[in-house]
């Protein structure tokens, strides 16, 4: 099975565009979304083309193949206009013999962990900046954000399939990788 990973849309039509053209592209089982779906939050500047009904209707039809966690932009009244969960703090799935707990990062983080043991994955978005940082407790992954990259990152994605997390831009550029 293959997953495309995404952090952070924000509202923006034009990056949720091109996340669901990559997603297609990318020919993906699953897409999983770490939060800071529709709103963009007080301290983030707007993204381009900043409309979270079209955003709305762009992952909607897409429903029964997403998974999504609650940003610390996401709220209650967003739950009611989207048609898939989206208020849990974290989710839990296998990754090889290893668990990979996905997250937002505003609750759980590398200050504030979920119950991981060593080895196990913190895989969260939040910070809008890509990393891949191995501790003594857990691996620490963060796909960056799709619409308001920061410290002179990449607008994009993961991809995780067979094992191997790969970090990727709208442009095709692959950034990183990462193999359980």
């Amino acid at each position: 099975m293959k997953f495309l990973i995404a952090s952070d849309l924000h509202g923006s039509a034009l990056y949720t565009r091109l996340l669901l053209d990559a997603f297609a592209a990318e020919r993906a089982d699953r897409l999983i979304l770490l939060g800071d779906i529709l709103y963009h939050g007080p301290r983030n500047y707007l993204p381009a083309e900043y409309a979270p009904k079209e955003v709305i209707a762009l992952l909607s039809p897409l429903k029964d193949r997403i998974l999504c966690v609650r940003g610390n932009c996401d709220t209650e009244v967003d739950q009611m206009v989207l048609p898939f969960p989206i208020l849990a703090d974290y989710a839990v799935m296998p990754v090889g013999q290893r668990l990979c707990y996905m997250t937002h990062g505003h609750v759980y983080n590398n200050a504030h962990l979920p119950p991981v043991m060593p080895g196990d994955i913190l895989l969260h978005g939040h910070t809008h900046i890509p990393v891949c940082e191995e501790h003594a407790t857990h691996v620490c992954l963060n796909p960056g954000s799709v619409s308001i990259p920061k410290e002179n990152s990449h607008h994009g994605y993961m991809t995780l399939e067979d094992g191997l997390f790969l970090w990727k831009d709208f442009d095709g550029g692959l950034h990183g990788e990462y193999r359980v």
